[in-house]
């Protein structure tokens, strides 16, 4: 999907071209080309979006969210909401919404988006049904403001709303 007023730009299996940017220049296999620079244009554009497959969206969200902050560490329902909260805002504020979420069913906590031991103990000791609570009403007061703040975003509201609450 390619959608101009989308920041990350086109997308392919939730992966988007800014993402791709980010982490595929490199040339781990030494082939003279980037690694997801799968068209072998000499850049990392639209057309590799096109060809991720679902196999390499899936090896993209295991080592560079869920492995990486630990999320199957988590209680399941926990760790699969801030993975997916993760994957669309960004993980330090996805932890801070969590973060924040811990705060509203009473333990509080510093909010730096940082997933360390502080908020994964919170995490366990909290009751998985009300956090989860939480943190889908932390996520809708995320995706509110923001469209406040950016009303260009509007059209993204729905869908984001859907995902908050899921």
């Amino acid at each position: 999907m390619n959608d101009a007023d989308d920041p990350g730009g086109a997308t392919n299996w939730g992966i988007s071209l800014r993402f791709l940017r980010q982490v595929g220049e490199i040339d781990a296999d030494g082939d003279g080309f980037f690694d997801f620079d799968i068209d072998r244009s000499g850049e990392i554009d639209p057309g590799d979006i096109q060809l991720l497959t679902k196999e390499d969206a899936m090896a993209l969200y295991r080592e560079h969210w869920w492995d990486k902050y630990r999320y199957e560490d988590l209680p399941p329902a926990i760790g699969v909401k801030v993975f997916d909260l993760s994957v669309n805002m960004g993980a330090v504020q996805a932890h801070k919404l969590l973060q924040r979420a811990c705060h509203a069913v009473g333990l509080p906590l510093t909010e730096d988006g940082i997933l360390g031991p502080r908020t994964r103990a919170a995490v366990q000791s909290a009751d998985a049904y009300q956090l989860r609570a939480a943190l889908r009403s932390e996520a809708a007061g995320f995706y509110r403001s923001l469209v406040a703040s950016r009303p260009s975003l509007k059209k993204y509201l729905k869908g984001w709303l859907r995902r908050a609450y899921h």
